[in-house]
């Protein structure tokens, strides 16, 4: 009980790091807390669905026009609502939780709900490790997460959109000086960031059926993967998501799974209590800022 625990413990934390990458490079590039990031990852899963069931392409096309879709709309909302908000963090938050909202819930005005939202996996297997069964779809959304880590580092650290992205995080202002357009920048973090959410989606959500609460899980666990780790630290993304997805499995074996959502905001509280900016965050601490 114990091995199958922790492989499905290791696991959960891939699954958490998929879910909060994007949230984090947004946060990261822009600035932008973009409270919309669940509802776009329901969105990528029920156009792939609708993309695969009524208009019936094949599913890895259907998977890809819905990545490159919930990415177009990430851009569309920020050139069209938040670049007329930026830098007022409070209208930035209600702008997002708005239209997240507003997506989630013509969602279920439409009738999308019920078991038979679903998409299928990728491959139907199972392995053994040790005496725990774990199916293909779960090691490959391990492979998949691996490598998009790996392709995300070579992106920001081998690229000219890449470096722009990091200057523009560093140092705004004399990124300015150099010709940068911030918003344009700010435009492709959002985008990007709905397109990792869109890929989270298509990878994950075959586990189990698409539902719109869904969406508001999703971006509660990004919220605390990113705010235990430090807002913008991909490091400490990885690292709480670890925390995260440790506690909350070992919550549902041990204790009950109507815990698991609570672990996440319980550890959000103590972190903020006792390191406001996070394991890794850059934010100033409380005894900089009074």
């Amino acid at each position: 009980m114990l091995l199958g625990t922790i492989v499905y413990a290791i696991i959960n934390s891939v699954i958490l790091i998929l879910m909060s990458i994007g949230f984090n490079l947004t946060f990261g590039i822009s600035g932008v807390s973009n409270f919309a990031y669940g509802a776009l990852y329901i969105l990528a899963a029920f156009v792939t669905w609708m993309l695969l069931y009524l208009v019936g392409l094949p599913y890895l096309v259907s998977a890809l026009l819905s990545i490159l879709f919930t990415a177009f709309v990430g851009a569309l909302m920020y050139r069209f609502i938040l670049m007329r908000v930026r830098g007022q963090v409070l209208s930035e938050v209600i702008a997002t939780f708005g239209i997240g909202l507003a997506i989630l819930e013509f969602f279920r005005y439409l009738g999308f709900v019920g078991v038979e939202y679903a998409l299928p996996v990728f491959i139907d297997e199972s392995f053994m490790i040790g005496n725990v069964y774990v199916d293909m779809q779960r090691i490959l959304i391990v492979l998949s997460s691996a490598v998009l880590v790996f392709l995300l580092y070579l992106f920001v650290h081998h690229t000219s959109l890449g470096l722009a992205f990091r200057g523009i995080a560093q140092d705004e202002r004399t990124a300015l000086t150099f010709g940068m357009d911030s918003d344009w920048i700010a435009t492709l973090s959002v985008s990007f960031g709905a397109g990792l959410a869109a890929i989270a989606a298509t990878i994950i959500i075959p586990l189990g059926t698409i539902t719109v609460s869904q969406g508001y899980d999703v971006l509660i666990n990004a919220l605390a993967v990113s705010i235990i780790g430090g807002l913008g630290s991909t490091g400490g993304v990885i690292v709480a998501s670890l925390v995260v997805g440790f506690a909350q499995r070992f919550t549902d074996t041990y204790i009950g799974s109507h815990w698991t959502m609570i672990v996440s905001l319980v550890a959000i509280l103590i972190v903020l209590v006792i390191k406001p900016s996070g394991l890794y965050g850059k934010q100033k601490e409380l005894e900089e800022r009074i």
